[in-house]
């Protein structure tokens, strides 16, 4: 029968994903399903389009694991550019100005301590949360001036691991 939509099987497992760059942690989720013809499925956290690495995905009975996931402890590497500063706050904003950077390794590394720890981190505007039942990113973009309240993060780990200025790596 053309055109007939298929019936969506039961699949459970958790499948680790490598999401690459430019795709959101939804769009992987939805190819997967779409992949393996999955009924139910869900994401253990957002990575940002513009970050890449290993996002479980949980299919079916797994998906009642994933709030587990969401919780657990993480681990990221970074790369910042020092002296930069555009308008999302990310790698894809216009950048607003350019300063530039004399630092000492030293003076990079003794900033460390102040994020270790347990902090409140303020997410940035063009971020995936919610403000008032919208994305922030969509609102940002829009133009529209809205707070975003900092959440209570915990940070075990912080390491400079690469040093070409203006650019830093860390994990």
């Amino acid at each position: 029968m053309a055109g007939a939509k298929s019936k969506r099987r039961a699949i459970d497992g958790i499948l680790i994903f490598d999401k690459p760059l430019g795709m959101s942690s939804n769009a992987a989720l939805q190819k997967v399903r779409w992949l393996f013809n999955a009924a139910k499925g869900g994401h253990t956290g957002s990575l940002d389009p513009l970050a890449t690495g290993v996002l479980p995905l949980c299919l079916g009975e797994a998906t009642k694991f994933s709030q587990y996931l969401l919780d657990a402890d993480k681990a990221y590497v970074t790369e910042a550019r020092l002296g930069m500063t555009t308008a999302t706050g990310d790698a894809e904003g216009d950048v607003l100005e350019m300063k530039p950077v004399d630092v000492a390794l030293a003076d990079v590394e003794a900033l460390l301590p102040r994020f270790r720890g347990e902090i409140d981190q303020v997410p940035p505007m063009y971020s995936a949360k919610k403000v008032s039942g919208e994305r922030a990113h969509r609102r940002a973009r829009r133009g529209e001036h809205f707070e975003l309240a900092p959440a209570a993060v915990t940070i075990h780990e912080l390491e400079l691991t690469e040093v070409e200025l203006p650019r830093v790596r860390f994990r």
